[in-house]
């Protein structure tokens, strides 16, 4: 991470950052620092978003006639990291987040870029209810009850579609009809 207070430059010990730190030193030189603090909060110059952006195996799931290519989640870190940085998804993409046990799991939007649509899902891949989230919101998403699994789509695809509790998601970890 790149921090820059009282206009001294410091670089945090990520990988990220390492081959970005001589250049930094390179654009204070020529702009000055407070120019460069400009650039990095309007996001002129970044540490890399899209690079910090997770890429998952794949499952195919079905929701009616709609299939589904979601990433899957399943450790607490790729859970965690989630759909953040990313700028867009695919129309029929998604991440089906598992978790070892049923529980109240909630979510939210820190760090995510793109407004998303979440499904908490019952064992049987009955949708228990859905919620529509705003990009970078700190506000929490959770089940009605206890649930394993949660899908998020881009926001609206639930709805576009006329899902609603109660509808069900096929394949995966979920029973075929």
């Amino acid at each position: 991470m790149i921090q820059i207070k009282n206009d001294i430059l410091t670089i945090k010990d990520n990988p990220t950052c390492r081959g970005r730190a001589t250049a930094a030193a390179r654009i204070i030189r020529r702009v000055g620092a407070g120019i460069l603090a400009l650039l990095l909060s309007a996001g002129a110059v970044t540490a890399g978003a899209q690079e910090s952006a997770q890429k998952l195996e794949t499952i195919r799931l079905n929701a009616g006639m709609h299939l589904i290519t979601a990433e899957v989640a399943q450790t607490p870190a790729q859970r965690q990291i989630g759909l953040m940085h990313r700028p867009s998804m695919p129309a029929n993409d998604g991440m089906l987040f598992v978790f070892e046990e049923r529980g109240m799991h909630c979510f939210w939007m820190k760090n995510t870029l793109l407004p998303l649509a979440i499904a908490f899902i019952a064992d049987d891949g009955r949708i228990v209810n859905i919620a529509e989230m705003q990009a970078g919101s700190e506000a929490s998403h959770c089940p009605r009850q206890p649930v394993r699994y949660a899908l998020e789509m881009n926001q609206g695809w639930f709805a576009k579609r006329g899902f609603k509790a109660g509808a069900r998601i096929d394949g995966g970890p979920f029973p075929v009809r």
